[in-house]
């Protein structure tokens, strides 16, 4: 019995868990305090709406450009992907597997060889 006498029976110390961190208590805040800082916020922002101007667009020219062409292509792929029903999709793709050779078909395997 004298090998373990000599383990620990303390409760195991975590980091960030402890004395330290047990001992921190919050801060009471007043309601003043709270309402007087709602009050500067709300001047500020109403400050702010008064003195900010119209959205200028920083972008170039060019970008502007890539940005008008990438949604009208989205645009001309949605309208085109909804032209078509389901059925139709599947007529164009068996037409498509049709077309294929078929040397990618899977052979026959039979025990009777």
């Amino acid at each position: 019995m004298s090998e373990y006498e000599k383990i620990q029976k303390s409760a195991l110390k975590l980091k960030g868990v402890g004395e330290l961190s047990a001992g921190k208590k919050k801060k009471k805040k007043n309601k003043e305090s709270k309402h007087r800082m709602e009050q500067v916020v709300t001047s500020q922002s109403d400050e702010e709406v008064k003195t900010k101007k119209a959205y200028v667009d920083k972008r170039t020219p060019a970008q502007m450009a890539f940005d008008k062409m990438q949604e009208k292509r989205q645009m001309e792929r949605i309208l085109k992907k909804a032209s078509k029903t389901h059925k139709h999709r599947v007529e164009d793709f068996n037409r498509h597997l049709d077309t294929l050779t078929e040397h990618y078909d899977i052979p026959k395997v039979s025990w009777t060889k």
